[in-house]
């Protein structure tokens, strides 16, 4: 299946260069472009793209303000949206994920991870940058958590617990797969593994389960 995307970025460069880099994917196509929060809203209820790739700071209507109308309540099959922005604020995220954002990014976070948190999107999941998840966590690790999740570390194979360290040290399946001497297709399939044995949604849950069972030194 062909996701369909819509760019909205208040940068003409931006725009082109993510552009370009979904060009060349053969499952991606970009369907629109907007300028500004107005033009992005306006473009997705009429484009119906399966995702929006959604700057923050834009004219006439921000990005989390877009976000937030684009995944209102009572809206039927509304678009995936991923936050990328160079703006790294704790609050943005907290509200952008609270506001029902599938991924948040730094434009900085490259080609790979940006293609792979539009399928994560597309497919129900949620990509957020690994910087971002790991300086979450630290900060939630020193606060009391309702319900912490039981540790179940034997579940989990050797190598699937080599993987989820590296996870929540915020490293990407390119930089596990190199660490572990292991292809990235491999690291995607224990990643797999480990979120049909943990019930994980995504990454982030996994690293968050990871933190609450002490497999992180967080130090």
């Amino acid at each position: 299946m062909t996701i369909r995307v819509l760019i909205a970025d208040d940068q003409a460069m931006v725009r082109t260069g993510f552009w370009m880099i979904l060009a060349a994917e053969d499952d991606i196509e970009v369907v629109g472009e907007a300028a500004d929060g107005v033009e992005a809203v306006e473009l997705a209820e009429r484009l119906r793209p399966d995702v929006v790739l959604m700057d923050i700071r834009m004219p006439r209507l921000d990005g989390l303000e877009a976000l937030r109308r684009l995944t209102r309540p009572g809206l039927v099959d509304p678009p995936k949206v991923v936050v990328v922005t160079t703006f790294d604020d704790d609050e943005y995220v907290h509200r952008a994920l609270r506001d029902g954002a599938c991924g948040f990014l730094l434009k900085d976070s490259g080609p790979a991870l940006l293609v792979e948190a539009i399928r994560a999107a597309a497919s129900g999941d949620a990509l957020v940058s690994p910087s971002i998840t790991l300086r979450l966590l630290r900060g939630l690790s020193g606060a009391a958590s309702p319900g912490p999740r039981e540790p179940r570390p034997t579940e989990l194979s050797a190598r699937e617990t080599d993987v989820v360290r590296l996870v929540a040290k915020g490293s990407t399946n390119a930089e596990i797969a190199a660490r572990l001497s292991i292809s990235v297709g491999t690291v995607k399939t224990h990643l797999g593994n480990v979120q049909t044995k943990l019930a994980a949604r995504n990454r982030v849950e996994i690293a968050a389960w990871a933190w609450e069972s002490g497999l992180v030194d967080q130090r």
